[in-house]
């Protein structure tokens, strides 16, 4: 598990809109922590930690410790509202954590090695079909990430769950091996083939490339 990043925080009395609203204009960021079968708590951020930990990519499956009072909760983020125009941060969900109490995540996957696998050297595009992965785990087994190596990758491979460094005490939400990234051959040599396919007479036509996906198309 990645270390705990701790957040600092102070108590608010009341609940509801108005409250949340007079939060906000005393310059702090309204939030609740629940779960583990205890009552809900009250708390107000300072902006700007809550930013920082956003702006850092993972922090869905970042453990945090929150302070208040001196007393310390371990949780996960799992909402925040955003200002429709502004795009600042306007309340944040917590769950509490329990030792031994399996919770779902989203795990971000690192890629590595992209500068040595064969297919992205001649020019193929790395399709991630994934960037993150929901497991079971628990709290004390919570990764920072998981590692998908593609050093080897060449035209038309992919990596699979079962391809994925650090998965130790996790069950993935998906029941099977899927995928979590494809190499796909350059655009201009797919088009090559189909063009040199159709020259020849009663030759089938070549399949068409895969287009990757909106927004996760990358390299490395």
């Amino acid at each position: 598990m990645a270390d705990v990043v701790t957040i600092e925080a102070e108590a608010r009395g009341r609940a509801g809109k108005g409250a949340a609203r007079a939060t906000r204009r005393a310059g702090k960021v309204p939030a609740v922590i629940y779960g583990a079968k205890q009552e809900p708590s009250l708390i107000a951020l300072d902006p700007r930690a809550v930013l920082r930990e956003l702006n850092r990519p993972g922090w869905q499956s970042r453990v945090y410790e929150v302070r208040n009072n001196g007393d310390a909760t371990r949780v996960l983020i799992r909402d925040v509202q955003f200002h429709p125009v502004t795009d600042a941060p306007e309340h944040v969900d917590f769950q509490r954590l329990v030792t031994g109490e399996r919770v779902r995540v989203s795990v971000p996957v690192h890629f590595e090695n992209d500068g040595i696998s064969p297919g992205l050297k001649r020019g193929g595009v790395l399709n991630v079909v994934r960037h993150t992965v929901e497991v079971y785990t628990q709290p004390e087994h919570i990764p920072d990430q998981f590692s998908a190596d593609l050093a080897e990758l060449d035209f038309n491979d992919a990596v699979r769950w079962e391809d994925l460094k650090g998965t130790e005490n996790t069950r993935p939400v998906i029941a099977r091996n899927f995928v979590v990234a494809t190499v796909a051959p350059p655009t201009k040599m797919t088009e090559a083939v189909a063009e040199t396919t159709a020259a020849i007479p009663g030759a089938a036509p070549a399949a068409p490339a895969a287009a990757p996906a909106a927004g996760a198309a990358r390299r490395g």
